[in-house]
């Protein structure tokens, strides 16, 4: 699976503290959402983001790491833009603002899980890659 990753994730030293196999495959952009600080980066909506496209089979423990189970993060399926050869679509972690005391809002109703579902699903956010060489 191709993972948008955003904050630590980008570093591959802590990569390979959480994953045994990954490649990463090139820079990429996030358009829709925006990155905001907070005990952990997380997103929010609108503007765009940077960020490095990671390739791995082990999203279990990608999920472990930002901590789905308990919902401190939620992961979403985005569109990639990119070359004849790759997914269309790429996974992304959002962390919940309110558990990591990050200034920003999620609008709309239900839990926060559903409140970025609606947000991701409405078509304005798509993860390209920058290089556009194919595989």
């Amino acid at each position: 699976m191709d993972v948008f990753v955003y904050g630590t994730l980008t570093e591959p030293e802590r990569v390979a503290e959480v994953l045994d196999s990954f490649v990463f495959v090139g820079s990429a952009t996030l358009t829709g959402l925006r990155p905001v600080e907070g005990r952990f980066p997380t997103l929010a909506p609108g503007g765009e983001t940077a960020g490095r496209l990671l390739r791995t089979d082990q999203v279990a423990a990608l999920d472990e790491y930002e901590r789905v189970d308990d919902g401190l993060f939620v992961r979403v399926t985005v569109p990639l833009d990119a070359p004849a050869g790759y997914p269309d679509e790429a996974a992304v972690y959002v962390g919940d603002p309110d558990r990591l005391d990050a200034d920003a809002a999620w609008p709309g109703d239900g839990s926060f899980r559903d409140r970025v579902v609606d947000r991701v699903s409405a078509g304005d956010v798509v993860v390209e890659l920058d290089d556009r060489r194919p595989v």
